[in-house]
């Protein structure tokens, strides 16, 4: 992609220059996708080993996930989606690689609404600019692309060096054709808690295959975008805070470039139409935690002799719920509670006890009929409407 003001040869001849160029020139639209992609790998990997798994760990997790398939399906009565047959087992820099493209239609409305605060925080009170070369002008033009695109590689980063499996959060991804299962974290976890690794790996494999389950269906994804779109459209940033961090900002110091903008700045008083929205993506994600959680204890009690001692471990792991998780959250302009996830699987566990598993897995037949944030407080409403 060219620019008026930086010829696409400037920087030919010098090779840091040129990828730094390539990096700035890189895609269009609000978030600078290839600087998100590269500040991610870098930060998966940064002084942490990352090696390839090996064959054993790709073969254990294709048995454990077509074990899952069919245990899954026969308590639910759910058809297995196309994506869950697909299983990849990954070092942390492959997980970020496939996550960037499949969170991309997430996380753009909100960066589109942040791109539009920052141009009229800008436009309202110029910012200066410390001297520089044209170059340092050419990134002033793409400044909230960058800004962003560094925020979300840096929290997909740091999210690597932890995540299990492809829906540590609860969300649908975009044409993402495969289960990944991170092989090193899943390795640490284990040593950490002194786990058997058949089982814990049985575990994992069912936590991913029910949320696969759920979030792989036709619908799904095309929903929860619009539900993102809404709440991005209604989102309200700090401008003051805006404008505080761009003052003076020195485009030639990279330290500051990830630091200019956090996940911090959107006004902290919600209307209340704002806040009707944001209870709809908050019923949503916690509906999807919490049948999964349901599932995979329904499962694991009866089929996991240590189911015990993993359950006791990924809660305590879910409770330190970290601050790269609840990032990506605020990314995308929503914040779950540890108690509406809680909430989620209390309601999943009174259905599926007031009637039966199948009764319960109508939830992902529609949009219409996914549990509201109301009906989650309140089972026996949604029991009425549906059952």
């Amino acid at each position: 992609m060219s620019d008026p003001g930086l010829p696409e040869d400037a920087f030919a001849d010098v090779p840091l220059l040129r990828e730094i160029q390539r990096v700035l020139l890189s895609g269009s639209g609000p978030v600078n996708w290839e600087l998100a992609r590269q500040m991610g790998i870098a930060s998966a990997t940064w002084g942490q080993d990352d090696p390839a798994p090996t064959e054993d760990d790709l073969r254990g997790f294709e048995g454990a996930v077509r074990m899952a398939e069919l245990t899954v399906a026969e308590l639910t009565g759910m058809d297995a989606p196309p994506e869950v047959t697909r299983v990849q087992a990954v070092r942390r820099a492959e997980w970020v690689e496939a996550n960037v493209p499949g969170l991309r239609g997430l996380f753009e409305p909100t960066a589109e609404r942040m791109a539009r605060a920052l141009q009229t925080a800008r436009s309202e009170e110029p910012v200066e600019v410390a001297e520089g070369p044209q170059m340092l002008e050419a990134v002033l033009e793409r400044m909230t692309p960058l800004l962003m695109g560094a925020q979300v590689g840096a929290v997909l980063g740091a999210l690597a060096q932890r995540v299990l499996g492809q829906y540590e959060l609860p969300l649908p991804r975009v044409d993402q054709p495969a289960l990944l299962f991170v092989i090193t974290n899943i390795a640490a976890f284990e040593k950490e808690w002194s786990l058997p690794p058949d089982e814990f790996r049985a575990w994992v494999a069912m936590h991913e295959t029910t949320h696969a389950f759920g979030l792989g269906r036709p619908w799904v994804r095309e929903h929860f975008l619009g539900l993102v779109r809404e709440v991005a459209g209604a989102l309200e940033f700090d401008l003051t805070a805006i404008q505080d961090r761009l003052e003076g900002f020195d485009l030639s110091d990279p330290q500051k470039l990830s630091e200019a903008v956090g996940t911090d700045l959107l006004a902290g008083e919600l209307t209340d139409e704002q806040r009707l929205l944001l209870r709809r993506v908050q019923g949503f994600m916690a509906a999807a935690e919490g049948h999964a959680n349901h599932v995979v204890s329904v499962i694991g009690e009866e089929r996991l002799a240590g189911f015990s001692r993993i359950d006791e471990a990924v809660r305590r792991r879910h409770e330190g719920l970290s601050q790269e998780e609840r990032a990506v959250e605020r990314l995308l302009g929503i914040d779950v509670k540890q108690e509406q996830y809680r909430l989620g699987r209390a309601f999943c566990d009174h259905v599926a006890e007031a009637t039966d598993e199948t009764t319960l897995a109508m939830m992902w037949e529609s949009a219409e009929a996914l549990p509201s944030m109301p009906e989650l407080e309140e089972p026996r409403l949604w029991l009425a409407r549906m059952a």
